[in-house]
């Protein structure tokens, strides 16, 4: 063996990738992989206005079916580094536990499937493809990454038949549970626009903040659904509420505030924003005010269904953990909300309690656990791949 899990991640968090910057941390994978015999492809995208990102698709084979991973080599910033027990770029291992930017969201998983695939691949094993697309651009704006990776690998005609993907998915152990599908996410900004006025004399004036702070009421009390049966109920948050008034005497001409969305596979963006919509205009017939909304959408929610494939996620899971995972669609987004519409998807990977923390962490054990578990997965899968 040649490729050590615990060794590699090291490697990795050495490499301080903080969006957009990559610091090596593609080429390192690249360099992992074409030692195993894949075929590397370099992607540097760019789009006017817009950092350059890193990106690689690896292959190895020709043949189908091909089994892809994906993953990223990008992380957030580390914050205060005084508070880290360590450099956190130091990649210190300490009582057998990993410290690092990056350690658990997901620099470690993606060591963990090179180091399964090299043991799948030694053992001769594959008949098909293994791939890999690991893009620096998954913490940022998501412009240049996954999301063009896919774009390329379409214009070549090449196609996956089945992904996972390493986010830090885990509750509590590696494995203990699989993401079959993510909620959609959208953020909308509400602008209430009155009439300036003095305090003296609200008459004269249209005072946007009460105004505001009753649709705020009526959009977060009511609830939007009860969940369904692989989603639990959607969310609506709001976030901001701002006035920029300085002026003590003064009430504003203008009042904003913005929610963010979590919503299940009962809406879309559309029905959702017209759900904002229909309450906004109801308040401003009944109180004389201009209301306007903005919106702008992360993802859409999207389940894979549970049979063949998620059946032999969920088996090799097992025989390595001796437990059975849980299907979950719970979290924030993940680039698998681009692959969903290639190929069925699912996500595997360690606990996610320290990532975007200061001290993110990952017991070594976890590591060499989720390697198992990888390579269950690889040898599930290509001998009975399923349709």
């Amino acid at each position: 063996m040649t490729i050590d899990a615990v060794s590699l991640a090291q490697a990795l968090i050495r490499c301080p990738s903080v969006t957009p910057e990559d610091a090596g941390a593609v080429a390192l994978v690249a360099e992992a992989a074409e030692k195993l015999g894949f075929v590397c492809h370099r992607l540097r995208m760019e789009t006017p206005g817009t950092a350059a990102i890193e990106n690689l698709y690896a292959r190895h084979g020709t043949g189908g079916p091909n089994f892809c991973f994906a993953g990223h080599t990008d992380v957030v910033p580390a914050g205060d580094e005084k508070l880290w027990r360590s450099n956190p770029f130091a990649a210190d291992i300490r009582d057998g536990v990993l410290y690092g930017r990056g350690a658990a969201d997901m620099k470690s998983a993606i060591a963990a499937f090179l180091a399964a695939a090299e043991r799948v691949l030694e053992g001769g094993e594959v008949r098909g493809s293994i791939s890999l697309l690991i893009t620096g651009d998954e913490e940022g704006p998501n412009i240049n990454g996954t999301k063009r990776v896919l774009d390329w690998l379409r214009e070549r005609g090449e196609r996956l038949d089945h992904c996972i993907v390493g986010e830090p998915t885990a509750a509590s152990e590696a494995g203990d549970t699989i993401k079959i599908g993510r909620r959609g996410s959208m953020r909308v900004e509400i602008a209430v626009r009155g009439v300036q006025g003095h305090t003296a004399y609200p008459g004269r004036a249209l005072n946007p903040i009460p105004i505001l702070a009753s649709l705020v009421t009526r959009l977060s009390e009511e609830p939007l659904d009860h969940g369904t049966e692989h989603f639990e109920p959607s969310t609506l948050v709001f976030t901001t509420f701002d006035v920029g008034n300085t002026a003590g005497n003064v009430s504003p001409p203008e009042a904003r505030a913005a929610c963010n969305i979590r919503f299940n596979d009962l809406h879309t963006p559309e029905t959702m924003l017209r759900r904002i919509e229909t309450a906004a205009q109801q308040v401003a017939r009944e109180t004389g005010s201009e209301i306007s909304l903005s919106s702008s959408v992360g993802g859409i929610a999207f389940v894979t269904q549970p049979g063949q494939f998620t059946n032999l996620l969920a088996r090799a899971v097992e025989q390595v953990t001796g437990a059975a995972p849980q299907f979950s669609t719970t979290g924030g987004t993940s680039d698998a909300r681009f692959i969903k519409d290639h190929c069925p998807v699912a996500e595997i990977g360690l606990a996610g309690a320290t990532m975007h923390k200061v001290n993110e962490c990952v017991a070594t054990g976890e590591i060499e656990r989720l390697t198992d578990i990888y390579t269950a997965i690889l040898q599930a899968y290509f001998a009975d791949q399923p349709e």
